[in-house]
């Protein structure tokens, strides 16, 4: 599929992901590119998102839109993580498929894996065992969201795929503690207690599980070239950098990057939520994709990204 020649919705440009595509997309100088601010359509509306649709014609739908949290947030609020993804995803999958898209790319996460997943974990792993607790209202509405994909293309013909990111993080990411991702939390505790001259950092858990990371930056160039390259098959593949550390080890990195040198204390009490969570991305690398960005510049990225945003709010 020749992307320059299509209509591009990017639902959700305003989050993290999709403002990663759509700067991708300027930036490649693309004719065509339609966005929308949630003030003027809810996607969590189905009449007014179907308006939208039908007015707008979008060929290409890249569905980045979502609720999204950390640990915290997604123990908070489960039902409405569930509610309000379910909504914004059934909508815009029904009003793509009744207004002709010609393709429809979903964004789901890599929580849709059971729990106790065999590690690295592969796309046929889906489904054979439970949820982690934590943020299984999140997950299950990402399943649901990818099996409406697979059931329309299997029902309706309509072309489409997902993509199961592992952990991202990086431009116009969140720093809200109470809903921000694990590394940009981080940045944001360490950044603070250095400036602050605190010599203590509580974080939550015992800091064993491990996670896996991608920069926005390398998602965003993973979808554009998979939606160019992948068959609209219904199916999804995983998208990673293939390779985890402990939450331990990266709350070191993030204190030296940030030249934090007091104490860290790790609460056991609170949860560490999956243990082990590193996707298998083989089929991505055969696809061609390769992220760029190492662990390392991109903390240092979030570090400035996060100074920077300091220091506007200072002034």
């Amino acid at each position: 599929m020749d992307l320059m020649a299509r209509k591009i919705f990017v639902a959700g440009h305003r989050g993290m992901v999709g403002s990663a595509v759509l700067r991708k997309l300027h930036d490649i100088g693309h004719p065509d590119i339609l966005t929308v601010e949630k003030s003027a359509v809810d996607l969590r509306d189905q009449q007014t998102t179907s308006a939208f649709f039908e007015r707008e014609r979008p060929e290409v739908v890249i569905l980045a839109a979502a609720r999204v949290g950390g640990i915290q947030a997604n123990i908070a609020s489960p039902g409405t993580f569930l509610y309000d993804n379910l909504a914004i995803q059934t909508n815009v999958i029904q009003a793509a498929h009744q207004s002709g898209a010609v393709r429809l790319v979903f964004l789901g996460s890599s929580c849709i894996y059971p729990t106790n997943c065999p590690q690295p974990m592969r796309e046929e792993y889906l489904l054979t065992g439970p949820l982690e607790p934590t943020n299984e209202a999140y997950a299950i509405a990402k399943i649901a969201g990818m099996k409406m994909v697979e059931y329309y293309h299997r029902q309706y013909g309509m072309d489409g795929f997902s993509l199961m990111p592992c952990n991202i993080y990086g431009t116009n990411d969140s720093f809200d503690l109470q809903n921000s991702h694990v590394l940009s939390a981080l940045v944001r505790r360490f950044t603070d207690a250095v400036d602050d001259g605190a010599g203590r950092v509580e974080l939550w858990g015992t800091g064993r599980a491990r996670r896996e990371f991608l920069h926005v930056d390398d998602l965003a160039d993973a979808i554009l070239m998979l939606t160019e390259r992948m068959p609209g098959d219904g199916g999804f593949i995983n998208v990673g950098s293939g390779t985890d550390i402990s939450i331990r080890d990266l709350a070191l990195l993030i204190a030296a990057k940030v030249g934090y040198g007091g104490e860290i204390a790790w609460n056991a009490e609170k949860p560490d939520g999956m243990l082990l969570k590193c996707l298998d991305v083989s089929r991505m690398r055969e696809m061609g994709f390769h992220p760029s960005v190492t662990l390392e510049d991109g903390i240092e990225r979030t570090i400035a990204d996060y100074r920077a945003l300091k220091s506007r709010s200072a002034a």
